[in-house]
């Protein structure tokens, strides 16, 4: 093991095999007949140096102990690496996270990790400890995902990357009075190759386990007291129990929602979507959308949220529905359309996300006509209006809750042209408004274009007029 770490890539065929066989111990021992068929999908296998705990029954799934804050080695294994030599040498990007087992706890994810990290403001829930790594390249920690590491290696030998979970399971657990049972957890590596275009896009392998984590050395005194209730057992019912083993094999499982990267690795855009280093897997829940974890949904493609966050199912469910709609849905038609679990999952997963506003202008109420000509740039304070379906009824309906004037009365908006004509604004024109200008709504008294009230918007360099029925006869101009 010391000669792994030292000089990985100096190895020899009977050292490689040796290496990948005894770590795949309790694989090749037990699932024989389902390693020839994964074999074939997939010759990449991921291990976890740790023990398995003997207390779980034979049909359940492994459960590992792990220490908080103690690195533990993952290796990275491709099988048939002395097999043949038909594998790219081109590096290949895997992505570690650390998830919730529980169902109950996925669908509060964001809420639980967003309390976690305000009580434990610098603090990462997985870290990669670099010196111990071997065989990895450009090792990456998103400061704004705190479960997500990423990094490079080459397929053509292996590598060995060492984690630190420093979250502990009693944490996402009710507060009572000790003895509180702490939660399951799940180590997932999701594996890609780079495309065409240079992105790592190509999904490979996915592959999980899980884990349960103690205070330091509380895995090691848990292990010690399941194996001490196991031998307490009678031979019968020891037989309905795993073996403990050295080493945890991580076994296949669907891909993670938001692979296939948490940052850009090439300035080339990847083919249908690409992710912006700027995070959005824990955004804020009130984020305004010039924040960090905004969400572009293009409009060609808006079933992207749904096909990579394992909704695809409900792709064709959605076509009809931009991505702006979506955002709009109550969870209760969530619940509706796609039933109690889904409809839950999939509403939590969009409204954690903020939408980038297609066209941003700025608005300024104007008290006095005569300035409208004279006001100097910077002298009132201006109030953003987001745009997301540029038309004149979305302008309308943001302006009028902006001065609490009832959107049903406005029946016409105006800008003034050369030599002060007015213009009736089309969707068509604010299609093609400049984004962040800047407009100035003024009042007067008067009869305008035989409406009750109109309101004033103009920027430095032209005016858009708003009219209002059913009101005192006033007109509003600029």
């Amino acid at each position: 093991m010391l000669f792994w770490h030292s000089h990985p890539e100096t190895y020899q065929q009977h050292a490689q095999n040796n290496y990948i066989r005894d770590a795949l111990a309790p694989f090749l021992k037990h699932e024989e007949e389902q390693q020839s068929t994964e074999i074939g999908e997939s010759p990449f296998h991921h291990v976890l140096c740790a023990a398995t705990s003997p207390a779980v029954k034979l049909q359940d799934e492994t459960l590992t102990y792990l220490n908080q804050g103690q690195s533990y080695e993952i290796r990275m294994l491709n099988r048939k690496l002395v097999e043949y030599t038909d594998i790219s040498s081109k590096c290949i990007k895997s992505i570690v996270r650390v998830v919730f087992h529980d169902r109950r706890l996925q669908y509060t994810e964001h809420q639980q990790l967003e309390g976690w990290r305000w009580n434990r403001p610098g603090d990462r829930i997985l870290d990669i400890d670099i010196p111990l790594s071997v065989g990895i390249m450009e090792p990456r920690a998103h400061p704004l995902q705190l479960n997500t590491i990423e990094f490079l290696w080459d397929p053509d030998k292996n590598a060995s990357v060492f984690i630190q979970v420093n979250c502990i399971s009693t944490e996402f657990t009710p507060r009572k009075h000790g003895g509180e049972k702490g939660v399951p957890f799940r180590i997932q590596i999701d594996t890609f190759s780079a495309g065409e275009h240079g992105e790592y896009t190509e999904h490979m392998l996915s592959a999980s386990c899980q884990v349960k984590v103690f205070k330091p050395k509380g895995a090691d005194r848990k292990l010690k007291t399941d194996r001490e209730k196991i031998e307490k057992k009678s031979p019968q019912d020891r037989e309905k129990y795993q073996p403990s083993y050295k080493t945890t094999v991580l076994t296949e499982c669907s891909p993670w929602p938001e692979a296939p990267s948490v940052s850009r690795t090439s300035n080339t855009p990847s083919p249908g979507y690409h992710i912006a280093h700027t995070s959005y897997s824990f955004p804020e829940e009130n984020c305004s959308p010039d924040q960090q974890g905004e969400l572009h949904l293009p409009r060609h493609g808006d079933a992207i949220l749904l096909l990579f966050a394992m909704f695809s199912s409900f792709c064709r469910l959605f076509s009809g529905f931009s991505g702006s709609d979506l955002l709009k849905m109550s969870r209760e038609d969530f619940i509706q359309i796609c039933g109690p679990a889904d409809g839950i999952r999939l509403f939590n997963a969009i409204k954690g996300r903020c939408i980038q506003p297609r066209l941003t202008v700025y608005v300024s109420q104007l008290q006095n006509r005569n300035q409208l000509h004279t006001k100097a740039a910077g002298e009132d304070v201006y109030h953003a209006l987001y745009l997301e379906d540029l038309t004149v009824l979305e302008l309308t309906e943001k302006i009028a809750n902006l001065y609490n004037a009832p959107s049903q009365q406005i029946r016409h908006v105006y800008r003034q042209g050369p030599t002060g004509i007015h213009v009736l604004v089309s969707d068509e024109m604010v299609q093609n408004f400049t984004e962040e200008s800047s407009f100035i709504i003024s009042t007067m008294k008067g009869n305008f274009m035989d409406t009750d009230w109109a309101s004033c918007l103009s920027s430095w360099s032209y005016v858009v007029k708003i009219a209002i029925a059913h009101a005192q006869k006033n007109s509003v101009e600029g």
